[in-house]
């Protein structure tokens, strides 16, 4: 299965589809990089504001007491039996810019997200947020 940006689902060669929204009832499973190795949980999705389409999940990482959730794009990512794989290594995805498992995510702080990344990040036409938690 993956998330398919271009239609906001996640899909299953021959096995169907099932809108990206349902991704949400997936917090707390595992989230693991490209070769498999959990890099932690899943806490929450992010929309791109412009497709309303998943761009970006929080993983929940760190030691009891000191959690904290970074970013990781959804691009390129697919799904397996309880567990969310990622097409990033985990030790950039660890390294990413964080908030509090009770922060928000500033809109002054979205561009380091992407630039952490490599992708490209332009606001709205108004100047309005990219990414919205849901």
């Amino acid at each position: 299965m993956s998330i398919d940006p271009s239609r906001g689902r996640v899909t299953a060669e021959g096995r169907g589809v099932f809108e990206a929204d349902n991704i949400r009832e997936w917090r707390g499973h595992d989230v693991v990089d490209s070769s498999g190795g959990k890099i932690g949980e899943l806490e929450a999705i992010y929309v791109d504001t412009a497709t309303d389409e998943p761009s970006f999940a929080t993983v929940k990482i760190g030691f009891p007491g000191r959690h904290r959730l970074v970013f990781v794009p959804l691009d390129r990512a697919t799904v397996g039996p309880g567990y969310l794989k990622v097409a990033y290594d985990k030790k950039l995805v660890k390294d990413a810019p964080a908030i509090d498992t009770d922060g928000e995510l500033r809109a002054a702080d979205e561009p380091e997200v992407f630039k952490h990344y490599e992708l490209d990040y332009q606001t709205g036409a108004s100047g309005e947020r990219r990414l919205a938690r849901r």
